[in-house]
């Protein structure tokens, strides 16, 4: 290792400041935390100019003199040096902000040890000690929390601690007692050992001293275990929430409930009998020959739109977008004892959204909408594909039919063709085919292109 980077290795350990690492998989995340923890550093600077200006009107209170001038220049220093971490800012990962928040410390330690030069009242300096002033340091660790790092919290109370002790030892070292007066009140408080000590003005009172750096001390630590913990809880909520809004992006809402309570349910790779549906927009591509295309895309994110919310209202999945249309299953991820007759109701219910849709139009003095749906029934494999981006794929013939179907809507000039094995499934799911496919006439052994066999298929007429 370089004298320079050991150099480095030794400046972040003794600061403490490596940044806080998550195991994330969405980096979005992270940058996110971070974005919120900046405001937060926003938030902190300015909480401590609000609480330099109160602290600056209960000295004068306390204080109504002109010697309180020095404290109030001691208040200014801090807020400017908040200012200018504000601008050094990145939230625990600046070494620049964090000599800057060693400089607040050692600015606060000096205002408070250092006699008051606008003072002319003669005091032993032990009495800068008697005024309770080590309160004020948690002022800073308090507005630390609102931005910072739990690493950097916690320095922040080891660092108080560290410039506290070296100031009142050198003070007690340099400091020049006032002759005579600790053996007059000694023999003034004869009997009285530990009063007498408290009325001494020349006694630093060591004691306690240690007593407030240790409470200090532990208070930043129980901070910096609760941002710690806080953090950690704000990162699996996040993963959390990123993973369900995921899954709705795809599942209807009582499916992602049921995706959300299991474990990785979608990684196992499986076959299913499922329900296939296709639909898209027909002669779309000589609708949005010459038109507007902000108009073309708002009329796909309409049709999307409300295809989408029928695929979820009947239970189904939303597979992918394509383009003028979209592809959903009916039995994934998890199979259903209705997956044939959800589809085929989901179906009729998307030629009744376009009709209403379409009065609509017509209306606004737009064109109509016209649409082919394919749905079939049949063997599929279901699984994750990719490596680094995974998405859930629904694989097979099934899949390849219910497109042709879809296609084959050209052909017949009708809005549905839905294949006979989807006809059986309601059969089997205890429906009367009569009842769901009321209205469609049945072709024996069609030829359907792609398909090596001739098929029976039922169609809706446009």
């Amino acid at each position: 290792m370089s004298d320079t980077t050991a150099s480095e290795s030794r400046f972040d350990r003794f600061f403490v400041t490596r940044p806080d690492t998550f195991d994330l998989e969405n980096k979005y995340t992270e940058a996110a935390l971070e974005r919120h923890k900046r405001e937060g550093l926003e938030l902190a600077v300015r909480a401590r100019w609000i609480a330099m200006a109160l602290t600056g009107v209960l000295l004068i209170f306390l204080n109504p003199h002109w010697e309180v001038l020095w404290y109030h220049f001691i208040l200014l220093l801090i807020c400017a040096n908040g200012w200018l971490i504000r601008r050094a800012g990145r939230v625990g990962q600046s070494r620049v902000e964090l000599l800057l928040i060693f400089v607040d410390l050692l600015i606060m330690t000096l205002g408070m040890i250092v006699p008051n030069p606008f003072s002319d009242d003669v005091r032993p300096l032990a009495m800068q000690y008697r005024f309770d002033n080590f309160q004020y340091f948690f002022i800073i660790l308090a507005a630390g929390t609102l931005a910072y790092s739990w690493r950097t919290v916690i320095a922040i109370g080891s660092w108080t601690a560290g410039v506290w002790t070296a100031g009142w030892i050198i003070a007690w070292w340099v400091a020049t007692p006032i002759p005579g007066i600790s053996e007059k009140v000694a023999e003034a408080l004869s009997g009285y050992p530990d009063v007498a000590e408290l009325m001494d003005p020349n006694s630093f009172r060591p004691n306690l001293r240690i007593q407030q750096i240790v409470v200090f001390v532990m208070v930043a630590v129980t901070l910096g275990v609760s941002m710690r913990r806080l953090n950690r809880l704000l990162m699996t909520n996040a993963g959390l929430e990123r993973e369900r809004a995921n899954l709705s992006r795809y599942f209807s809402p009582n499916v992602v409930d049921e995706l959300s309570q299991n474990d990785e349910p979608l990684k196992q790779v499986r076959k299913e009998d499922v329900a296939v549906l296709f639909i898209d927009i027909v002669g779309f591509t000589k609708y949005a020959a010459g038109r507007d295309p902000y108009e073309v895309i708002e009329v796909l994110r309409g049709f999307h739109a409300r295809m989408e919310t029928e695929v979820f209202r009947h239970h189904g999945t939303l597979d992918k977008y394509l383009g003028d249309g979209l592809m959903a299953t009916f039995g994934t991820p998890v199979p259903t004892p209705l997956d044939a007759s959800n589809a085929v109701a989901c179906a009729r219910d998307m030629v009744t959204v376009i009709d209403r849709w379409n009065v609509d139009r017509r209306r606004a003095g737009e064109s109509e909408i016209n649409v082919g749906i394919g749905v079939h029934y049949g063997s599929v494999v279901l699984g994750d594909i990719g490596a680094n981006r995974l998405e859930f794929a629904v694989i097979g013939d099934a899949v390849n039919v219910a497109a042709k179907l879809e296609a084959l809507t050209r052909d017949f000039q009708a809005r549905v063709v839905i294949s006979d094995a989807v006809r059986g499934q309601l059969q089997a799911e205890g429906f009367s085919p009569s009842d769901l496919m009321a209205g469609f006439e049945k072709h024996e052994s069609h030829i359907v292109r792609g398909v090596e066999r001739p098929m029976d298929v039922w169609v809706m007429p446009g």
